[in-house]
Protein backbone atom coordinates (compact mmCIF):
# COMPACT_ATOMS: atom_id res chain seq x y z
CA UNK A 1 0.00 0.00 0.00
CA UNK A 2 1.32 3.43 -0.86
CA UNK A 3 2.53 5.53 2.04
CA UNK A 4 1.26 9.09 1.80
CA UNK A 5 1.37 12.12 4.02
CA UNK A 6 -1.60 14.17 5.19
CA UNK A 7 -0.58 17.10 2.99
CA UNK A 8 -0.65 14.96 -0.12
CA UNK A 9 -4.04 13.56 0.70
CA UNK A 10 -6.93 15.23 -1.12
CA UNK A 11 -9.45 13.66 1.24
CA UNK A 12 -7.94 15.02 4.43
CA UNK A 13 -9.66 18.35 3.96
CA UNK A 14 -13.37 18.72 3.34
CA UNK A 15 -15.36 19.34 1.32
CA UNK A 16 -14.59 16.49 -1.06
CA UNK A 17 -13.96 17.36 -4.67
CA UNK A 18 -17.35 15.92 -5.58
CA UNK A 19 -19.03 18.62 -3.50
CA UNK A 20 -19.29 21.64 -5.73
CA UNK A 21 -20.21 25.02 -4.35
CA UNK A 22 -20.50 28.33 -6.15
CA UNK A 23 -17.79 30.72 -4.96
CA UNK A 24 -20.18 33.57 -5.80
CA UNK A 25 -22.24 32.55 -2.76
CA UNK A 26 -19.26 31.92 -0.47
CA UNK A 27 -17.50 34.31 1.90
CA UNK A 28 -13.75 33.80 2.21
CA UNK A 29 -12.22 34.25 5.67
CA UNK A 30 -8.46 34.80 5.56
CA UNK A 31 -6.77 33.14 8.53
CA UNK A 32 -4.10 35.37 10.09
CA UNK A 33 -3.59 33.05 13.05
CA UNK A 34 -6.30 33.88 15.56
CA UNK A 35 -7.49 30.89 17.58
CA UNK A 36 -11.00 32.17 16.84
CA UNK A 37 -10.74 32.69 13.06
CA UNK A 38 -12.94 29.62 12.67
CA UNK A 39 -15.63 31.23 14.83
CA UNK A 40 -16.13 33.85 12.12
CA UNK A 41 -16.69 31.02 9.65
CA UNK A 42 -19.08 29.31 12.01
CA UNK A 43 -21.11 32.45 12.75
CA UNK A 44 -21.53 33.13 9.02
CA UNK A 45 -22.66 29.54 8.47
CA UNK A 46 -25.16 29.86 11.30
CA UNK A 47 -26.84 32.52 9.16
CA UNK A 48 -27.13 30.04 6.28
CA UNK A 49 -24.32 31.55 4.19
CA UNK A 50 -21.40 29.29 3.36
CA UNK A 51 -17.93 30.47 4.45
CA UNK A 52 -14.53 28.86 4.32
CA UNK A 53 -11.16 29.58 5.92
CA UNK A 54 -8.28 30.28 3.54
CA UNK A 55 -4.56 30.94 3.79
CA UNK A 56 -3.77 34.68 3.90
CA UNK A 57 -1.38 34.48 0.95
CA UNK A 58 -4.17 33.56 -1.47
CA UNK A 59 -4.09 35.79 -4.55
CA UNK A 60 -6.60 38.54 -5.23
CA UNK A 61 -7.30 36.83 -8.54
CA UNK A 62 -8.67 33.79 -6.70
CA UNK A 63 -10.46 35.90 -4.11
CA UNK A 64 -12.29 37.70 -6.91
CA UNK A 65 -14.39 34.52 -7.33
CA UNK A 66 -15.86 34.93 -3.83
CA UNK A 67 -18.83 37.03 -2.73
CA UNK A 68 -16.92 38.77 0.03
CA UNK A 69 -13.80 38.59 2.20
CA UNK A 70 -13.19 38.76 5.95
CA UNK A 71 -9.70 39.47 7.29
CA UNK A 72 -9.41 37.66 10.63
CA UNK A 73 -7.61 38.65 13.81
CA UNK A 74 -4.22 37.24 14.67
CA UNK A 75 -1.07 37.62 16.78
CA UNK A 76 0.59 39.88 14.21
CA UNK A 77 2.23 43.21 14.95
CA UNK A 78 2.15 46.10 12.49
CA UNK A 79 3.07 48.90 14.91
CA UNK A 80 6.82 48.41 14.40
CA UNK A 81 6.55 48.59 10.62
CA UNK A 82 6.25 51.42 8.16
CA UNK A 83 3.63 51.38 5.36
CA UNK A 84 3.49 48.60 2.81
CA UNK A 85 6.61 47.73 0.79
CA UNK A 86 8.92 49.72 3.08
CA UNK A 87 11.43 48.64 5.69
CA UNK A 88 12.30 49.71 9.20
CA UNK A 89 15.91 49.73 10.40
CA UNK A 90 16.83 47.64 7.40
CA UNK A 91 14.32 44.91 8.20
CA UNK A 92 11.24 44.11 6.15
CA UNK A 93 7.96 43.49 7.92
CA UNK A 94 7.41 39.87 8.88
CA UNK A 95 3.73 40.40 9.72
CA UNK A 96 1.34 38.41 7.54
CA UNK A 97 -0.34 40.42 4.79
CA UNK A 98 -3.20 40.04 2.38
CA UNK A 99 -2.79 40.64 -1.34
CA UNK A 100 -3.29 44.45 -1.44
CA UNK A 101 -5.26 44.09 -4.67
CA UNK A 102 -8.10 42.57 -2.65
CA UNK A 103 -9.29 46.08 -1.74
CA UNK A 104 -9.81 47.02 -5.38
CA UNK A 105 -11.77 43.91 -6.42
CA UNK A 106 -15.11 45.63 -5.88
CA UNK A 107 -16.29 42.96 -3.40
CA UNK A 108 -17.06 43.75 0.27
CA UNK A 109 -14.17 43.31 2.72
CA UNK A 110 -14.46 43.27 6.51
CA UNK A 111 -11.36 43.54 8.69
CA UNK A 112 -11.64 42.22 12.26
CA UNK A 113 -9.11 43.30 14.93
CA UNK A 114 -5.77 42.69 13.18
CA UNK A 115 -7.77 42.67 9.94
CA UNK A 116 -8.81 46.29 10.58
CA UNK A 117 -5.20 47.29 11.31
CA UNK A 118 -3.96 45.47 8.21
CA UNK A 119 -6.54 47.16 5.99
CA UNK A 120 -5.58 50.60 7.32
CA UNK A 121 -1.85 49.80 7.05
CA UNK A 122 -2.04 48.53 3.47
CA UNK A 123 -4.16 51.46 2.28
CA UNK A 124 -1.88 54.18 3.63
CA UNK A 125 -3.02 54.60 7.23
CA UNK A 126 -0.89 54.21 10.34
CA UNK A 127 -0.86 51.64 13.14
CA UNK A 128 0.97 52.24 16.42
CA UNK A 129 1.43 50.57 19.79
CA UNK A 130 -0.22 52.45 22.63
CA UNK A 131 0.23 52.52 26.38
CA UNK A 132 -3.43 51.91 27.17
CA UNK A 133 -4.36 48.52 25.72
CA UNK A 134 -7.79 46.92 25.66
CA UNK A 135 -8.36 43.30 26.63
CA UNK A 136 -11.74 41.81 27.50
CA UNK A 137 -15.14 43.54 27.84
CA UNK A 138 -15.04 47.05 26.41
CA UNK A 139 -17.84 49.53 25.77
CA UNK A 140 -17.68 51.15 22.34
CA UNK A 141 -19.71 53.88 20.66
CA UNK A 142 -20.81 53.25 17.09
CA UNK A 143 -22.10 55.54 14.39
CA UNK A 144 -24.44 55.15 11.45
CA UNK A 145 -23.31 52.45 9.06
CA UNK A 146 -24.81 49.64 7.04
CA UNK A 147 -22.59 47.40 9.14
CA UNK A 148 -24.38 48.53 12.32
CA UNK A 149 -27.91 48.65 10.92
CA UNK A 150 -30.57 47.61 13.42
CA UNK A 151 -28.41 48.26 16.46
CA UNK A 152 -30.36 50.51 18.83
CA UNK A 153 -27.34 52.07 20.48
CA UNK A 154 -25.65 53.32 17.30
CA UNK A 155 -24.96 57.08 17.37
CA UNK A 156 -25.35 59.29 14.29
CA UNK A 157 -21.98 60.90 13.58
CA UNK A 158 -19.44 61.30 10.87
CA UNK A 159 -16.07 62.34 12.19
CA UNK A 160 -17.30 64.93 14.71
CA UNK A 161 -16.36 63.79 18.19
CA UNK A 162 -19.20 65.82 19.69
CA UNK A 163 -21.62 63.13 18.51
CA UNK A 164 -19.91 60.61 20.78
CA UNK A 165 -20.97 60.63 24.43
CA UNK A 166 -18.03 61.89 26.46
CA UNK A 167 -18.79 59.63 29.41
CA UNK A 168 -20.30 56.20 29.67
CA UNK A 169 -23.91 56.39 30.71
CA UNK A 170 -24.02 60.21 30.37
CA UNK A 171 -27.45 61.63 31.20
CA UNK A 172 -28.47 58.45 33.04
CA UNK A 173 -28.97 56.57 29.75
CA UNK A 174 -27.04 53.43 28.85
CA UNK A 175 -24.79 54.28 25.91
CA UNK A 176 -22.74 52.29 23.50
CA UNK A 177 -22.25 48.60 22.82
CA UNK A 178 -20.48 46.06 24.99
CA UNK A 179 -17.82 44.29 22.90
CA UNK A 180 -14.80 42.02 23.34
CA UNK A 181 -11.40 43.58 22.66
CA UNK A 182 -7.93 42.05 22.48
CA UNK A 183 -5.37 44.51 21.12
CA UNK A 184 -2.24 46.48 22.00
CA UNK A 185 -1.86 48.21 18.64
CA UNK A 186 -4.43 50.59 17.21
CA UNK A 187 -5.05 52.61 14.07
CA UNK A 188 -3.84 56.18 14.63
CA UNK A 189 -4.38 57.50 11.10
CA UNK A 190 -7.13 56.26 8.79
CA UNK A 191 -6.59 55.82 5.02
CA UNK A 192 -7.84 58.33 2.50
CA UNK A 193 -11.54 57.88 1.67
CA UNK A 194 -12.39 56.28 5.04
CA UNK A 195 -14.48 57.67 7.88
CA UNK A 196 -14.44 56.72 11.55
CA UNK A 197 -17.62 54.95 12.60
CA UNK A 198 -16.71 53.83 16.10
CA UNK A 199 -14.58 54.69 19.12
CA UNK A 200 -14.02 53.65 22.72
CA UNK A 201 -12.67 55.36 25.80
CA UNK A 202 -9.11 54.23 25.04
CA UNK A 203 -9.24 53.82 21.26
CA UNK A 204 -10.29 56.71 18.98
CA UNK A 205 -10.56 54.37 15.96
CA UNK A 206 -12.69 51.32 16.80
CA UNK A 207 -14.46 51.15 13.42
CA UNK A 208 -13.83 52.61 9.97
CA UNK A 209 -15.41 52.32 6.56
CA UNK A 210 -15.20 53.37 2.96
CA UNK A 211 -18.84 52.77 2.07
CA UNK A 212 -18.35 53.47 -1.65
CA UNK A 213 -15.80 50.69 -1.95
CA UNK A 214 -17.63 48.55 0.64
CA UNK A 215 -14.56 48.28 2.85
CA UNK A 216 -15.20 47.96 6.59
CA UNK A 217 -13.05 47.45 9.67
CA UNK A 218 -13.78 46.90 13.37
CA UNK A 219 -11.27 46.59 16.22
CA UNK A 220 -13.44 44.32 18.39
CA UNK A 221 -14.44 40.69 17.83
CA UNK A 222 -18.07 40.28 16.69
CA UNK A 223 -17.67 36.48 16.46
CA UNK A 224 -17.42 35.88 20.23
CA UNK A 225 -20.48 35.68 22.47
CA UNK A 226 -19.14 38.45 24.71
CA UNK A 227 -19.86 41.06 22.00
CA UNK A 228 -23.41 42.17 22.67
CA UNK A 229 -24.71 42.38 19.09
CA UNK A 230 -21.91 40.61 17.28
CA UNK A 231 -24.21 38.38 15.26
CA UNK A 232 -26.15 41.42 14.08
CA UNK A 233 -22.94 42.91 12.69
CA UNK A 234 -22.01 39.65 10.95
CA UNK A 235 -25.53 39.32 9.52
CA UNK A 236 -25.36 42.90 8.26
CA UNK A 237 -22.10 42.10 6.49
CA UNK A 238 -23.65 39.05 4.79
CA UNK A 239 -26.44 41.33 3.56
CA UNK A 240 -23.90 43.82 2.23
CA UNK A 241 -22.19 40.90 0.49
CA UNK A 242 -25.49 39.67 -0.93
CA UNK A 243 -24.52 35.98 -0.84
CA UNK A 244 -27.35 33.45 -1.10
CA UNK A 245 -28.15 31.24 1.88
CA UNK A 246 -27.00 27.90 0.50
CA UNK A 247 -25.51 26.30 3.64
CA UNK A 248 -27.66 23.70 5.34
CA UNK A 249 -26.65 20.44 6.99
CA UNK A 250 -29.49 18.44 5.56
CA UNK A 251 -30.33 15.99 2.82
CA UNK A 252 -28.44 17.83 0.07
CA UNK A 253 -25.22 18.06 2.12
CA UNK A 254 -25.39 14.37 3.01
CA UNK A 255 -26.08 13.25 -0.55
CA UNK A 256 -23.26 15.37 -1.97
CA UNK A 257 -20.70 14.04 0.54
CA UNK A 258 -21.91 10.46 0.16
CA UNK A 259 -21.38 10.77 -3.60
CA UNK A 260 -17.92 12.25 -3.07
CA UNK A 261 -16.83 9.48 -0.70
CA UNK A 262 -18.25 6.79 -2.98
CA UNK A 263 -16.32 8.16 -5.94
CA UNK A 264 -13.04 8.40 -4.01
CA UNK A 265 -13.16 4.97 -2.41
CA UNK A 266 -14.38 3.23 -5.55
CA UNK A 267 -13.96 -0.52 -5.09
CA UNK A 268 -11.47 -0.05 -2.23
CA UNK A 269 -12.04 -0.72 1.45
CA UNK A 270 -12.04 1.64 4.41
CA UNK A 271 -11.17 1.20 8.07
CA UNK A 272 -12.85 3.51 10.59
CA UNK A 273 -11.12 4.46 13.83
CA UNK A 274 -14.20 4.22 16.06
CA UNK A 275 -13.98 5.62 19.60
CA UNK A 276 -17.67 5.42 20.46
CA UNK A 277 -17.92 9.20 20.61
CA UNK A 278 -20.19 11.37 18.48
CA UNK A 279 -17.49 12.45 16.00
CA UNK A 280 -16.19 9.06 14.91
CA UNK A 281 -19.69 7.56 15.01
CA UNK A 282 -21.18 10.21 12.73
CA UNK A 283 -18.20 9.83 10.38
CA UNK A 284 -18.79 6.07 10.35
CA UNK A 285 -22.51 6.45 9.62
CA UNK A 286 -21.81 8.87 6.77
CA UNK A 287 -19.12 6.72 5.17
CA UNK A 288 -21.18 3.55 5.70
CA UNK A 289 -24.06 5.17 3.83
CA UNK A 290 -21.66 5.74 0.93
CA UNK A 291 -19.80 2.41 0.72
CA UNK A 292 -21.74 -0.05 2.91
CA UNK A 293 -19.91 -3.34 3.51
CA UNK A 294 -16.66 -1.86 2.22
CA UNK A 295 -16.36 -0.15 5.63
CA UNK A 296 -15.00 -1.90 8.72
CA UNK A 297 -15.16 -0.13 12.10
CA UNK A 298 -12.51 -0.92 14.67
CA UNK A 299 -12.64 0.11 18.32
CA UNK A 300 -9.27 -0.01 20.03
CA UNK A 301 -9.60 -0.71 23.75
CA UNK A 302 -6.60 1.26 24.98
CA UNK A 303 -7.28 0.76 28.67
CA UNK A 304 -7.48 4.54 28.90
CA UNK A 305 -11.27 4.79 28.91
CA UNK A 306 -13.67 5.81 31.68
CA UNK A 307 -15.33 3.30 34.01
CA UNK A 308 -17.70 0.98 32.16
CA UNK A 309 -17.18 2.82 28.88
CA UNK A 310 -15.71 -0.02 26.83
CA UNK A 311 -18.58 -2.31 27.83
CA UNK A 312 -21.10 0.39 26.87
CA UNK A 313 -19.44 0.95 23.50
CA UNK A 314 -19.45 -2.79 22.71
CA UNK A 315 -23.11 -3.10 23.65
CA UNK A 316 -24.08 -0.09 21.52
CA UNK A 317 -22.16 -0.92 18.37
CA UNK A 318 -22.60 -4.68 18.28
CA UNK A 319 -26.34 -4.02 18.27
CA UNK A 320 -26.20 -1.70 15.25
CA UNK A 321 -27.36 -3.45 12.06
CA UNK A 322 -25.19 -3.84 8.95
CA UNK A 323 -22.04 -2.63 10.65
CA UNK A 324 -18.80 -4.62 10.60
CA UNK A 325 -17.62 -3.77 14.14
CA UNK A 326 -14.47 -5.21 15.71
CA UNK A 327 -12.67 -4.70 19.02
CA UNK A 328 -8.89 -4.74 19.45
CA UNK A 329 -7.67 -5.30 23.03
CA UNK A 330 -4.50 -3.21 23.26
CA UNK A 331 -4.38 -2.10 26.92
CA UNK A 332 -1.00 -3.73 27.60
CA UNK A 333 0.54 -2.21 24.48
CA UNK A 334 -0.58 1.32 25.33
CA UNK A 335 0.53 1.08 28.97
CA UNK A 336 3.90 -0.26 27.86
CA UNK A 337 4.34 2.52 25.28
CA UNK A 338 3.40 5.19 27.84
CA UNK A 339 5.57 3.82 30.67
CA UNK A 340 7.50 6.65 32.31
CA UNK A 341 6.24 9.30 29.86
CA UNK A 342 5.18 12.52 31.61
CA UNK A 343 5.21 15.22 28.90
CA UNK A 344 1.64 15.66 27.52
CA UNK A 345 2.59 16.31 23.90
CA UNK A 346 4.76 13.19 23.90
CA UNK A 347 1.84 11.17 25.29
CA UNK A 348 -0.37 12.37 22.45
CA UNK A 349 2.25 11.60 19.80
CA UNK A 350 2.84 8.10 21.20
CA UNK A 351 -0.87 7.34 21.35
CA UNK A 352 -1.46 8.72 17.85
CA UNK A 353 1.31 6.63 16.34
CA UNK A 354 0.31 3.45 18.17
CA UNK A 355 -3.28 3.86 16.94
CA UNK A 356 -2.04 3.98 13.35
CA UNK A 357 0.31 1.02 13.80
CA UNK A 358 -2.55 -1.03 15.25
CA UNK A 359 -4.76 -0.19 12.29
CA UNK A 360 -1.94 -1.15 9.93
CA UNK A 361 -1.60 -4.42 11.81
CA UNK A 362 -5.35 -4.97 11.49
CA UNK A 363 -5.00 -4.44 7.76
CA UNK A 364 -2.27 -7.06 7.50
CA UNK A 365 -4.22 -9.46 9.70
CA UNK A 366 -7.32 -9.01 7.52
CA UNK A 367 -5.28 -9.63 4.41
CA UNK A 368 -3.67 -12.79 5.75
CA UNK A 369 -6.97 -14.20 7.01
CA UNK A 370 -8.75 -13.58 3.73
CA UNK A 371 -6.08 -14.73 1.29
CA UNK A 372 -7.42 -17.73 -0.46
CA UNK A 373 -6.91 -19.78 -3.55
CA UNK A 374 -9.74 -19.97 -6.03
CA UNK A 375 -10.04 -22.66 -8.74
CA UNK A 376 -10.36 -21.05 -12.16
CA UNK A 377 -11.07 -22.92 -15.40
CA UNK A 378 -8.60 -22.32 -18.21
CA UNK A 379 -9.49 -22.53 -21.90
CA UNK A 380 -8.50 -26.20 -21.89
CA UNK A 381 -10.99 -26.92 -19.09
CA UNK A 382 -8.00 -27.78 -16.93
CA UNK A 383 -8.31 -26.30 -13.45
CA UNK A 384 -5.46 -24.19 -12.18
CA UNK A 385 -4.99 -22.10 -9.06
CA UNK A 386 -5.19 -18.32 -9.16
CA UNK A 387 -4.41 -16.31 -6.02
CA UNK A 388 -6.76 -13.39 -5.24
CA UNK A 389 -4.61 -10.82 -3.43
CA UNK A 390 -7.12 -8.02 -3.56
CA UNK A 391 -9.34 -9.19 -0.71
CA UNK A 392 -8.72 -8.08 2.85
CA UNK A 393 -6.76 -4.89 2.23
CA UNK A 394 -7.74 -1.46 3.53
CA UNK A 395 -6.82 1.58 1.48
CA UNK A 396 -8.52 4.30 3.52
CA UNK A 397 -8.66 5.31 7.18
CA UNK A 398 -11.82 7.14 8.32
CA UNK A 399 -11.51 9.56 11.24
CA UNK A 400 -13.94 11.88 12.98
CA UNK A 401 -11.59 14.88 12.92
CA UNK A 402 -13.36 18.20 13.50
CA UNK A 403 -12.27 21.67 12.57
CA UNK A 404 -11.60 22.52 16.21
CA UNK A 405 -9.19 19.55 16.42
CA UNK A 406 -7.26 20.87 13.44
CA UNK A 407 -7.12 24.43 14.82
CA UNK A 408 -5.75 23.43 18.22
CA UNK A 409 -3.18 21.22 16.48
CA UNK A 410 -2.14 24.21 14.33
CA UNK A 411 -3.49 22.59 11.19
CA UNK A 412 -6.08 25.19 10.27
CA UNK A 413 -6.63 25.92 6.60
CA UNK A 414 -4.57 29.05 6.97
CA UNK A 415 -1.95 27.09 8.88
CA UNK A 416 -1.09 30.12 11.03
CA UNK A 417 -2.71 29.24 14.35
CA UNK A 418 -0.44 28.52 17.29
CA UNK A 419 -0.21 24.91 18.54
CA UNK A 420 -2.31 24.56 21.68
CA UNK A 421 -2.11 20.76 21.81
CA UNK A 422 -1.82 17.94 19.31
CA UNK A 423 -4.94 15.85 18.79
CA UNK A 424 -4.03 12.21 18.31
CA UNK A 425 -5.87 12.05 15.00
CA UNK A 426 -4.39 15.34 13.72
CA UNK A 427 -1.07 16.63 15.02
CA UNK A 428 -0.37 13.31 16.74
CA UNK A 429 -0.30 11.25 13.56
CA UNK A 430 3.02 9.89 12.30
CA UNK A 431 4.24 11.27 8.98
CA UNK A 432 4.29 7.91 7.21
CA UNK A 433 0.59 7.08 7.45
CA UNK A 434 -0.03 4.01 5.29
CA UNK A 435 -3.60 4.99 4.51
CA UNK A 436 -5.37 7.66 2.59
CA UNK A 437 -7.30 9.64 5.20
CA UNK A 438 -11.01 10.25 4.90
CA UNK A 439 -12.09 13.03 7.29
CA UNK A 440 -15.59 14.01 6.15
CA UNK A 441 -16.27 16.18 9.23
CA UNK A 442 -13.05 18.18 9.09
CA UNK A 443 -14.84 21.42 8.13
CA UNK A 444 -17.56 21.03 10.77
CA UNK A 445 -17.97 22.09 14.40
CA UNK A 446 -19.28 19.98 17.26
CA UNK A 447 -22.83 21.35 17.20
CA UNK A 448 -22.99 20.83 13.42
CA UNK A 449 -21.82 17.23 13.85
CA UNK A 450 -24.56 16.59 16.40
CA UNK A 451 -27.18 17.96 13.99
CA UNK A 452 -25.74 15.85 11.20
CA UNK A 453 -25.81 12.78 13.45
CA UNK A 454 -29.51 13.24 14.10
CA UNK A 455 -30.14 13.57 10.36
CA UNK A 456 -28.21 10.32 9.77
CA UNK A 457 -30.14 8.43 12.44
CA UNK A 458 -27.32 8.07 14.96
CA UNK A 459 -28.71 6.91 18.36
CA UNK A 460 -29.60 9.78 20.71
CA UNK A 461 -27.32 8.56 23.53
CA UNK A 462 -24.32 8.83 21.20
CA UNK A 463 -25.31 12.14 19.59
CA UNK A 464 -25.51 13.79 23.03
CA UNK A 465 -22.45 12.05 24.49
CA UNK A 466 -19.93 14.27 26.28
CA UNK A 467 -16.67 15.09 24.48
CA UNK A 468 -13.82 12.77 25.46
CA UNK A 469 -10.21 13.24 24.31
CA UNK A 470 -8.81 10.70 21.85
CA UNK A 471 -5.86 9.92 24.16
CA UNK A 472 -8.39 9.20 26.89
CA UNK A 473 -7.48 9.36 30.56
CA UNK A 474 -3.77 9.53 29.65
CA UNK A 475 -4.16 13.30 29.33
CA UNK A 476 -6.22 13.57 32.49
CA UNK A 477 -3.39 12.06 34.50
CA UNK A 478 -0.63 14.60 35.07
CA UNK A 479 2.66 12.72 34.97
CA UNK A 480 3.25 9.03 34.34
CA UNK A 481 0.34 6.77 33.36
CA UNK A 482 -0.01 3.49 35.25
CA UNK A 483 -2.86 1.02 35.66
CA UNK A 484 -3.12 1.91 39.35
CA UNK A 485 -3.43 5.63 38.63
CA UNK A 486 -5.97 4.93 35.86
CA UNK A 487 -8.12 2.90 38.27
CA UNK A 488 -7.93 5.71 40.85
CA UNK A 489 -9.01 8.34 38.33
CA UNK A 490 -11.77 6.14 36.93
CA UNK A 491 -13.28 5.66 40.39
CA UNK A 492 -13.19 9.38 41.23
CA UNK A 493 -14.67 10.40 37.88
CA UNK A 494 -17.47 7.83 38.21
CA UNK A 495 -18.51 9.39 41.55
CA UNK A 496 -18.42 12.89 40.03
CA UNK A 497 -20.58 11.76 37.12
CA UNK A 498 -23.07 9.88 39.30
CA UNK A 499 -23.65 12.76 41.71
CA UNK A 500 -24.08 15.34 38.94
CA UNK A 501 -26.65 13.14 37.19
CA UNK A 502 -28.60 12.43 40.39
CA UNK A 503 -28.66 16.14 41.31
CA UNK A 504 -29.86 17.13 37.83
CA UNK A 505 -26.76 19.28 37.23
CA UNK A 506 -25.22 17.12 34.48
CA UNK A 507 -27.67 18.35 31.83
CA UNK A 508 -26.65 21.97 32.55
CA UNK A 509 -22.95 21.29 31.95
CA UNK A 510 -21.39 20.67 28.53
CA UNK A 511 -18.32 18.86 29.85
CA UNK A 512 -17.17 17.60 33.24
CA UNK A 513 -14.41 15.25 34.39
CA UNK A 514 -11.72 14.62 37.01
CA UNK A 515 -7.95 15.13 36.81
CA UNK A 516 -5.27 13.27 38.80
CA UNK A 517 -2.22 15.52 39.28
CA UNK A 518 1.27 14.29 40.07
CA UNK A 519 1.47 15.87 43.52
CA UNK A 520 0.82 14.70 47.07
CA UNK A 521 -0.32 16.48 50.21
CA UNK A 522 -0.65 15.80 53.91
CA UNK A 523 -4.07 14.90 55.25
CA UNK A 524 -5.80 13.35 58.25
CA UNK A 525 -8.07 10.33 57.89
CA UNK A 526 -9.15 8.13 60.79
CA UNK A 527 -7.06 10.18 63.26
CA UNK A 528 -3.96 9.23 61.28
CA UNK A 529 -1.66 11.22 59.05
CA UNK A 530 -1.99 10.54 55.32
CA UNK A 531 0.16 11.58 52.43
CA UNK A 532 -2.12 11.15 49.46
CA UNK A 533 -2.99 12.58 46.08
CA UNK A 534 -5.60 15.24 45.28
CA UNK A 535 -8.33 14.96 42.67
CA UNK A 536 -9.17 18.07 40.64
CA UNK A 537 -12.73 18.38 39.37
CA UNK A 538 -13.38 20.28 36.14
CA UNK A 539 -16.79 21.29 34.77
CA UNK A 540 -17.49 23.89 32.09
CA UNK A 541 -20.37 25.52 30.28
CA UNK A 542 -19.69 26.44 26.68
CA UNK A 543 -21.53 27.11 23.41
CA UNK A 544 -18.74 25.76 21.19
CA UNK A 545 -15.88 24.30 23.31
CA UNK A 546 -13.54 26.99 21.99
CA UNK A 547 -14.43 29.41 24.77
CA UNK A 548 -15.71 28.11 28.09
CA UNK A 549 -16.65 29.21 31.58
CA UNK A 550 -16.45 27.13 34.76
CA UNK A 551 -19.78 25.71 35.86
CA UNK A 552 -21.35 27.10 39.04
CA UNK A 553 -22.04 23.79 40.76
CA UNK A 554 -23.82 24.28 44.13
CA UNK A 555 -21.44 24.21 47.09
CA UNK A 556 -23.52 21.57 48.88
CA UNK A 557 -23.18 19.22 45.91
CA UNK A 558 -19.43 19.84 45.64
CA UNK A 559 -19.10 19.05 49.35
CA UNK A 560 -20.97 15.76 48.88
CA UNK A 561 -18.81 14.80 45.90
CA UNK A 562 -15.64 15.66 47.81
CA UNK A 563 -16.69 13.57 50.81
CA UNK A 564 -17.50 10.55 48.67
CA UNK A 565 -14.23 10.70 46.71
CA UNK A 566 -12.02 11.05 49.80
CA UNK A 567 -13.95 8.29 51.59
CA UNK A 568 -14.31 5.82 48.72
CA UNK A 569 -11.23 6.23 46.53
CA UNK A 570 -8.05 4.85 48.06
CA UNK A 571 -5.07 7.19 48.13
CA UNK A 572 -7.10 10.41 47.67
CA UNK A 573 -7.19 12.82 50.62
CA UNK A 574 -8.06 16.13 48.98
CA UNK A 575 -10.48 17.42 46.28
CA UNK A 576 -10.17 20.75 44.43
CA UNK A 577 -12.51 22.43 41.92
CA UNK A 578 -11.04 24.22 38.88
CA UNK A 579 -12.58 27.68 38.38
CA UNK A 580 -10.52 28.67 35.33
CA UNK A 581 -12.24 29.85 32.15
CA UNK A 582 -11.04 29.28 28.58
CA UNK A 583 -9.08 31.39 27.86
CA UNK A 584 -6.71 31.62 29.69
CA UNK A 585 -6.92 27.87 30.36
CA UNK A 586 -8.08 25.08 28.06
CA UNK A 587 -10.96 22.73 28.87
CA UNK A 588 -8.64 19.76 29.32
CA UNK A 589 -5.57 19.98 31.55
CA UNK A 590 -3.19 18.39 29.05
Amino acid sequence: MQTISRKANPLSISPLEKVERKKADTIAVLDFGSQYSHLIVRRIRELGVYAELLAPEISAEKLAEYAGVVLSGGPQNLSAHAPEQSSVRGKRSTALKADPKVYSLGIPVLGVCYGLQLMAHQLGGEVKAVDKREYGPTRVFLGKSELFRGMKTAHPFASQTRHFPSKEGQGGEKKGEMTWMSHGDQVTKIPKGFTITGKSGACPVVAIEDAKRRLYGIQFHPEVKHTEHGMQIIENFTKIVGAKKTWKLGKDWIEAHVAGIKEKVGSGRALCALSGGVDSTVAAYLVHRAIGKQLTCVYVDTGLMREGETEQIKKTFFSLPQLDFRVVDAEKEFLMALEGVTEPEKKRKIIGELFIRLFERETEKEYQENRKTTPVLADSDTPFIKEDKSRGTFDFLVQGTLYTDAVESSMSVGGKAAVIKSHHNVGGLPKDVKFQLIEPLRELYKDEVRRLGKALGVPEEIVNRQPFPGPGLAVRIIGAVTKERLDTLRSAEAIFHEELVVAGEAKKIQQYFAVLPDIRSVGVQGDARTYGHPIILRAVTTPDLMTADWARIPYELLAKISARITNEVAGINRVAYDITSKPPGTVEWE
